[in-house]
């Protein structure tokens, strides 16, 4: 990175793997949004990874993405510390897996908008918000 474009990146934004473009295009994003999408808070509030197996659908979900101009999201149950995260994605199906921090603030949807938080989420589970992957299968007869 040449000094110009370590110029241009807020004090703090700068992780060990990310290129100048990264940051620029993070740092772009972060003000059309307006937001974080990881405060220190929620960072403090957040479980670490593998704290919530085996409780299935009673997972609390503590965080949701989503992209206003598609109809993608992102539920965050569990996160590593530093760029991983665990939770739902629901976008052409649904569907349990890892996603990553770097990723949704330097993606983009369809119509050019970031990915945002949203400000008014409660907490929830997993059965609450997918109760199609929790239902009980019938024992056979």
């Amino acid at each position: 990175m040449d000094s110009k474009s370590a110029q241009c990146v807020p004090k703090g934004e700068l992780d060990s793997g990310d290129t100048a473009e990264r940051v620029a295009k993070r740092t772009a994003n972060n003000k059309i949004r307006g937001m974080k999408l990881l405060t220190q808070e929620l960072r403090k509030r957040l479980p670490p990874l593998y704290s919530q197996d085996g409780k299935g659908g009673k997972t609390v979900v503590w965080v949701k993405y989503f992209t206003p101009s598609a109809s993608w999201t992102w539920y965050r149950v569990q996160f590593d510390g530093e760029d991983t995260f665990f939770g739902l994605v629901d976008g052409h199906f649904k569907e349990l897996g890892y996603f990553s921090l770097s990723e949704l603030e330097s993606v983009n949807g369809p119509m050019g908008l970031p990915i945002e938080r949203d400000l008014f989420w409660e907490p929830k589970t997993l059965e609450e918000i997918a109760p199609e992957l929790f239902t009980p299968v019938e024992s056979a007869k």
